[in-house]
């Protein structure tokens, strides 16, 4: 039986991989505290995509076209997360930056019905409108390991 051991191939992986989560972290942070995601952070989310770079992942700033067909459609949404879905997706790739957008607003539509369920039974008022980034945050983190090549 062959144990699950990272190689060296796997480093840059690993180290993109950091990089991307910590600065997602900040984005999310950002987001939660200010209702702001800093260009400098998708900026760095963005050069992050250099390690390991494949031109193809190029593609992947077309993953933030729902988002910015959504705010220009009906608004209710900054520019700062599509900004950083286009970001996120040059690391991911168009394929996981897509997987990222599906898990990141399921994340965020079951939040908001637990949510305003639990509002409702406690006689309280909805909040509308939430921070996306901490939600495609966890899109993108588990769009990352998705045929990521290491089995944790």
């Amino acid at each position: 039986m062959q144990a699950n051991c990272i190689s060296l191939g796997d480093l840059p992986f690993l180290f993109q991989g950091g990089i991307f989560f910590t600065l997602l972290f900040l984005a999310s942070v950002f987001d939660i505290r200010k209702r702001i995601i800093s260009n400098t952070v998708c900026l760095l989310i963005a050069l992050t995509g250099l390690i390991g770079f494949q031109p193809v992942k190029l593609l992947g700033v077309l993953t933030a076209l729902p988002l910015l067909l959504a705010a220009l459609l009906w608004g209710g949404m900054g520019g700062g997360d599509i900004k950083l879905a286009a970001a996120s997706g040059i690391v991911l790739g168009f394929q996981r930056g897509m997987a990222a957008m599906v898990i990141g607003l399921t994340a965020l539509l079951l939040f908001y019905f637990f949510y305003s369920t639990v509002q409702k039974l406690r006689g309280r008022k909805c909040q509308k409108a939430f921070p996306l980034a901490p939600f495609l945050s966890v899109g993108c983190i588990a769009a990352y390991f998705m045929n990521g090549g290491i089995i944790l």
